[in-house]
């Protein structure tokens, strides 16, 4: 058999297979013989049909399958021995004129190969690594959530000053229909809040979302309209009342703290507000983490320039997949995944550029932080190794699990090359400036 490789640019090849009688003829004739005995043609018994017969009625079929028997292997040992770095998998090329019994087969493959790119992690950029604190404004609301939260809800008969209402907004026509839980101190405007003063569990208030709350992005929060369009969203929600409370706050004392934080963590409001201080600003370092790695995945993109081979990726989208897409819905699929490709690229090569490989190691000490971290959260402060570990194990004998902490060693991997290597301008804000900067505000 002859195989080469036709270069049609950069990104596109054919893998040209030329197969001879004899790369073939001898699992045919072996599969003939076995046939013998089994063949069935009329007018000869079961097992005494002539070997010409027998070839005649059954030899085509044989070879065919034969012949894609030894492609398929030499296809597949071809591209190993060539180490060749696909997108997708080899696609046939239809002849309509291929003819069976020509001396020499010749098979074509379309290939896509892996773009060949260097990507500088140096590049001068605008790209900014906030410092999220957490400023007295935040600190202080949050103790005064902490005593609703645990203070004692009186149900009322009407809304009065101060209340707590749950309730359902909906709009119809725009698909809004969210049951949630509201505070009339939420609201922007005074007028709107008194809109609510003296009704009762049953009647419905009518407002506009229009500069409904201080930030549109809370809109997301009580009535589950998508980030895309809160913006000015200008529309009538009903809000229909289901119960009202109005909270007595918890009181500040040692029972509280010890309930929050454990016995003995906390012993004073100065002490809960540090405590609150640093809980929030290290939940603030995760989310600046995860908006540095967006801003500069999305640079890498953008300055990154490589050609793919869309047509090719195109046709294989066609092919694979339980349903077969048709050219216009591969069309649209390529271009929904292109920009997701794109980047897999692109973290592979900063890996590799980085010489930082993943290991399970890194995998395991990965998990067992995370355990560690969301056995804390319920309470669980010091777990043995042994009672780690187990858990440990459980979780990496599921595939499922094991791609998806993957994928986050990954992303972890890549930040810190990030950080130290895309030398970001850092900022500090409060929380409320760092949401307007995600936001592009």
């Amino acid at each position: 058999m002859d195989i080469k490789r036709v270069a049609l640019d950069a990104v596109n090849e054919t893998i040209v297979m030329t197969v001879v009688h004899i790369d073939y003829k001898g699992q045919v004739a072996k599969r003939i013989n076995e046939k013998m005995p089994l063949a069935t043609v009329k007018g000869f018994r079961k097992g005494a049909v002539p070997k010409d017969l027998v070839e005649k009625q059954y030899g085509k079929a044989i070879k065919q399958e034969e012949v894609k028997k030894v492609v398929d292997l030499a296809l597949e040992r071809y591209v190993q021995s060539e180490r060749l770095n696909l997108l997708g998998t080899p696609l046939a090329k239809v002849n309509e004129n291929f003819n069976w019994d020509a001396e020499e087969l010749v098979f074509e493959y379309e290939i896509g190969l892996v773009p060949s790119f260097e990507i500088d992690l140096d590049a001068k950029n605008d790209i900014v690594k906030y410092v999220v604190t957490a400023d007295d404004k935040l600190i202080d609301g949050q103790v005064e959530r902490i005593q609703k939260q645990f203070g004692n809800a009186i149900p009322q008969e009407v809304v009065v000053e101060g209340a707590d209402l749950k309730g359902v907004f909906t709009n119809e026509a725009e698909g809004i229909g969210n049951t949630t839980s509201i505070s009339l101190s939420v609201f922007k405007d005074k007028a709107t809040a008194d809109k609510f003063i003296g009704k009762k569990v049953g009647d419905v208030v009518t407002v506009n979302t229009k500069g409904l709350f201080e930030d549109d992005h809370q809109l997301m929060d009580y009535l589950k309209v998508g980030h895309d369009n809160v913006h000015g969203l200008a529309i009538d929600v009903d809000f229909t009342i289901e119960a009202i409370t109005v909270s007595e706050p918890a009181e500040l004392n040692q029972e509280l703290f010890d309930k929050l934080f454990g016995e003995g963590n906390v012993a004073s409001l100065e002490d809960l507000k540090a405590k609150i201080k640093e809980d929030a600003e290290a939940q603030f370092a995760q989310q600046a983490d995860q908006k540095l790695l967006g801003d500069v995945t999305e640079f890498l993109i953008e300055n990154t320039k490589f050609d793919l081979p869309a047509e090719f990726l195109k046709k294989w989208l066609q092919t694979v997949g339980e349903k077969k897409l048709s050219p216009e819905e591969a069309e649209v699929e390529y271009a929904r995944s292109e920009k997701g490709l794109r980047f897999q690229l692109i973290e592979g090569k900063a890996l590799a550029q980085s010489d930082i490989k993943i290991t399970f190691e890194d995998l395991k000490t990965f998990t067992t932080k995370n355990i560690r971290h969301q056995m804390a959260q319920f309470g669980q402060t010091n777990p043995t190794d042994e009672e780690v570990q187990g858990i440990v194990a459980r979780v990496l004998s599921n595939q499922e699990e094991v791609k998806r902490l993957s994928d986050q060693v990954v992303a972890e991997k890549l930040l810190e090359i990030f950080k130290e290597k895309a030398n970001p301008t850092t900022k500090e804000v409060t929380y409320e400036e760092f949401i307007a900067a995600s936001y592009g505000e």
